[in-house]
């Protein structure tokens, strides 16, 4: 444990409880200050030496249920998302508890105001001091104060994009000592001698096809030595992870469940959908109209380019997006020569796809124009696929939809991402957008498949906009 971590993991106790003693205090004198007291006059005692004293015993109980919450996992690598949805639920919590107690013991506290400003202002209060906390760690990281220093085990596209993100982002908290490509006796016997001169922390494994025995030996390997071992998770351990074990005729049977888009999720996903369309619409029509005309104005032909994808259990339909090649070359019903037009895209794709696998993407496509161009490069394209959420053929979040002649060369395992509504953005789009392989965008849809919620679902669309300008390897 890094010396930085536990210092930081220290003050976030008292931090967070002066918070909240903050915020119930702020909250007493909105109510009782001269602009509340005037909308409302005040029509109870409550003198402050009394409140203090709640506030004190209350604010101790909600530290509780903080650290319940998982709050104070002294770790040097905090989201803020994740930090946030845990002091919402706490916080949610403390207030649900203070409002059973007065509901049983009204003499208690008398003033609803001051509690869901408590509430609130909590949230506000601890939030904005964890932010400032991680700030602060993530510039220690940038000055190498407290990195996680790691061994990087893989050479697949997955070791590529981790290295390249942990060698950009220095803010994340890690510092890559060693690559090597796989394990064997004289790997780890090296290894063993950098660990000697070098003080490691970790090591990550992202190279799914190692077999067992050489996971077993890495895995033994650090716990003799005392480094943590992180390792990216194949197809089937990505999906077995959700679990639930259940005795029968004294036997535990291990259920592999399904996703959680089941019943009620997914009548919560849909809501989510509709409302994050409804408020897109009202946010960029404008944008989509300079848009439509830019293109329009550039070449002949349809502004919406409709092409039919595969969505939820493989049933057919055409997503709509922003034309951005010359009508001629647009392959569909209704464009012009269709087989003239598949023919040449056949061509271009043996010729220039940068993707192995049944999903191409095409380098330096001949076939888009000028404002194409720019429209793909900022994703601008996409923004149609709006009508297709609202129509209920994609959701906001999930797999990306694609061709019906992809989709025919894709593995049995790999039609599961099948089985939810595809989506405009993903948990693959945020961590690679079109340079991941195929075979990695599914690892990622399976594992958002099977650990949906609410909160990834935010997090992902919080995470989309600072990714769509990332440089793209095929336009």
């Amino acid at each position: 444990m890094k010396k930085a971590e536990l210092i930081f993991g220290f003050i976030l106790l008292p931090l967070d409880y002066l918070m909240l003693v903050l915020a119930a205090t702020s909250a007493y004198f909105l109510r009782f200050g001269d602009t509340f007291s005037g909308l409302k006059p005040v029509i109870y005692e409550l003198p402050f030496k009394n409140f203090i004293v709640i506030v004190l015993f209350s604010s101790f109980i909600l530290i509780l249920l903080f650290a319940w919450n998982g709050l104070y996992n002294i770790q040097g690598t905090r989201r803020v998302i994740t930090e946030f949805r845990r002091i919402f639920v706490a916080c949610s919590t403390g207030v649900l508890i203070a409002i059973i107690m007065v509901f049983f013991n009204r003499e208690l506290f008398s003033s609803r105001f001051i509690i869901l400003a408590a509430w609130i202002l909590s949230i506000c209060y601890v939030a904005l001091a964890r932010y400032l906390v991680i700030a602060v760690e993530r510039f220690l990281f940038t000055k190498n104060i407290g990195l996680h220093r790691i061994i990087l085990i893989g050479n697949n596209q997955t070791a590529k994009i981790v290295k390249n993100t942990i060698n950009r982002h220095k803010e994340l908290g890690y510092v890559i000592v060693e690559e090597c490509a796989t394990i064997n006796g004289d790997i780890l016997e090296k290894l063993q001698k950098i660990i000697i001169l070098k003080p490691i922390d970790e090591i990550i494994q992202v190279q799914p096809e190692l077999s067992f025995e050489q996971k077993a030996s890495l895995m033994n390997f650090c716990r003799e030595n005392n480094i943590v071992f992180k390792y990216a998770a194949d197809l089937f351990e990505t999906k077995a992870r959700n679990v639930e074990i259940r005795p029968l005729a004294g036997i535990p049977i291990i259920e592999i469940k399904k996703t959680p888009l089941d019943g009620w999720g997914k009548i919560f996903k849909r809501t989510l959908d509709i409302i994050c369309s409804i408020l897109w619409l009202l946010g960029t029509w404008w944008i989509m109209l300079l848009v439509a005309a830019a293109i329009k104005l550039d070449s002949d032909g349809n502004v919406i380019y409709r092409n039919e994808r595969v969505g939820y259990n493989g049933k057919i339909f055409k997503t709509y997006k922003f034309r951005s090649m010359r009508q001629e070359f647009c392959v569909g019903d209704d464009y012009g020569d269709k087989q003239k037009a598949l023919a040449y895209e056949e061509q271009l794709i043996k010729e220039r796809s940068i993707k192995k696998g049944p999903v191409y993407k095409i380098k330096d496509d001949p076939r888009v124009t000028k404002i194409g161009r720019f429209i793909r490069k900022t994703s601008l394209d996409e923004f149609p696929q709006v009508f297709n959420v609202l129509k209920g053929e994609m959701s906001w979040v999930g797999p990306r939809p694609h061709q019906p002649r992809e989709v025919a060369k894709y593995e049995k395992q790999q039609r599961q991402v099948l089985h939810i509504q595809p989506g405009i953005t993903g948990i693959a789009q945020i961590s690679g957008r079109s340079d991941l392989d195929f075979t990695e965008e599914v690892r990622l849809d399976t594992y958002y498949i099977e650990n949906w919620s609410l909160f990834l679902d935010l997090y992902i669309l919080f995470k989309t906009p600072f990714t769509l300008f990332n440089r793209r390897k095929a336009l």
